[in-house]
C-alpha cells in the first residue's frame, strides 16, 4: 500500500478549494455584468424612488441593513453599480449616514475580495514572488516598505478601479490589517462626493435629469483629493530622499 497516498488524496482537495471564493467571485461578476448592468442604473432608481422612501420612512433601520448588504453584495463580487448604490446612500440617508452607509458597505466588500483573492491565487503568487530574485521580488519588497503610503495613493486616486484596488493588493501579499485600514479612510473622501450628489438627486430627478458624476472631476473636488494623495506619497518621497544621502 502506498502510505502517502491519504495525505495525497487529503492535500490537492484542500489546494483546490482555496480557489473556490475567488472563482466564485470572478464568475458572478461575469454574469452580473452581463445580467444587471440594464438594471443597475439612475433609470431604475428614479422609477422606484416614491417606494424606496416611503419604505426607508417606514423601515428605517431594514432599510438600511438592506441598503449595506446589497452594497457589500455589489462590491465584494464587482457587479456593475456602485457608483448608483454610492449615490442612493445619499438619496436615501442623507449626506452624513449615506457616507457612513456607503463606507462600511463599501469597505466591508472590498475586504471580502481581498480574503477570497489572497487566500487562493494571492497566496499561490506571493510565494512564488518571494522564491524568485528578479525585478518582481524588488517591487513587493518595495512595495512592503511602503504599504500604507501606497495603499491609500490606491484608494484616493480616483483613476484606479475599485476592483483593482481591491485584487491587487492581494495578489503581492500585503497584511490585511493595513488593507482594512487603509480602504476604510481611503474611501471616504471619494464617498463624500457622491453622496452629496445623491442628496440632491431627487431635483435632479424632479427637472428629467441624470446625476452628474463629473462633478467628482472639478477643481474644488479634486483638488483636496490630489492633496491627500501627496500627503499619501510624502513618507515614500522622505525615505527615497533618505536612501539617496546614504548612499
Amino acid at each position: 500500500m502506498d502510505q502517502s497516498s491519504p495525505e495525497t488524496k487529503s492535500t490537492k482537495p484542500s489546494s483546490w478549494t482555496r480557489h473556490v471564493p475567488l472563482a466564485i467571485i470572478l464568475i458572478m461578476a461575469v454574469v452580473g455584468f452581463v445580467t444587471l448592468r440594464d438594471y443597475l442604473t439612475f433609470d431604475t432608481l428614479r422609477d422606484n424612488r416614491e417606494a424606496l422612501i416611503a419604505y426607508r420612512d417606514a423601515n428605517i433601520a431594514l432599510m438600511a441593513l438592506a441598503f449595506i448588504a446589497i452594497y457589500f453584495v455589489i462590491v465584494a463580487f464587482s457587479l456593475p453599480g456602485a457608483a448608483v448604490a454610492s449615490v442612493t446612500g445619499g438619496f436615501l440617508f442623507g449626506l452624513v449616514l449615506g457616507t457612513g452607509f456607503n463606507v462600511i458597505a463599501a469597505s466591508l466588500g472590498a475586504c471580502a475580495i481581498f480574503l477570497a483573492a489572497r487566500a487562493g491565487l494571492g497566496k499561490t503568487l506571493a510565494a512564488k514572488i518571494e522564491t524568485s530574485d528578479g525585478t518582481l521580488k524588488r517591487l513587493k519588497e518595495g512595495l512592503h516598505n511602503n504599504e500604507i503610503s501606497v495603499l491609500f495613493l490606491m484608494r484616493l486616486v480616483p483613476a484606479v478601479p475599485f476592483f483593482v484596488a481591491n485584487l491587487l493588493p492581494a495578489l503581492v501579499g500585503v497584511k490585511f490589517v493595513n488593507f482594512a485600514f487603509t480602504t476604510v479612510l481611503g474611501i471616504i473622501p471619494g464617498a463624500i462626493v457622491f453622496t452629496w450628489i445623491g442628496v440632491g438627486l431627487g431635483e435632479v430627478f424632479d427637472r428629467g435629469g441624470t446625476p452628474d458624476l463629473s462633478l467628482l472631476w472639478e477643481p474644488q473636488i479634486i483638488g483636496p483629493i490630489l492633496g491627500l494623495c501627496a500627503l499619501a506619497a510624502l513618507p515614500m518621497i522622505i525615505k527615497a530622499i533618505r536612501g539617496k544621502k546614504e548612499l
